[in-house]
């Protein structure tokens, strides 16, 4: 089954679910909260193993999307993390924190989402839980062709069992 958790830039959706997972052994992905000095990590939710994604100066070694530049070999990192968790299955709900306008250009969490999307379409037993803005939300569902999801806020997942 397919969850999308959604809600406006900046609103908790993360921190949420950090909260939420963090008394549950059945959740793997990655996560993207921001540090302790405003740049934003990637957590692995299983090991809870912590890699620099947002650097403060653009070179050859970052994607940039506004004002923010992004490591790419944290991207690397992370897909290949999702990718293997995958593999493992090891987990009840995987989570891709998050999917916006780098992946909508085939960059970021693209490689992930695209292999792991299509497998939790109807499965019962499993779960994914992406990361999407509202204002990008119509546009993800579209570019990743997904026909049947479960739209959650950050309130709903206390209800997820």
């Amino acid at each position: 089954m397919i969850y999308i958790l959604t809600g406006d830039i900046r609103t908790g959706k993360t921190t949420a679910l950090l909260n939420w997972s963090k008394s549950r052994d059945d959740v793997d992905g990655v996560l993207c909260p921001d540090g302790d000095h405003g740049k934003r990590y990637f957590l692995k939710i299983k090991t809870q193993e912590r890699f620099e994604l947002e650097v403060e100066n653009a070179s050859e070694k970052t994607i940039t999307i506004g004002p923010f530049h992004f490591l790419k070999s944290a991207f690397e990192e992370a897909n290949s993390y999702l990718l293997e968790a995958n593999k493992r299955k090891d987990f009840k709900y995987v989570v891709i924190d998050e999917l916006g306008k780098l992946e909508l250009k085939n960059e970021g969490l693209h490689d992930a989402a695209k292999t792991l999307i299509p497998d939790f379409t109807s499965n019962e037993n499993k779960h994914i839980i992406l990361v999407v803005r509202t204002a990008l939300l119509e546009t993800i569902v579209n570019h990743y062709q997904i026909k049947t999801y479960t739209l959650l806020t950050k309130e709903d997942l206390k209800a997820i069992i």
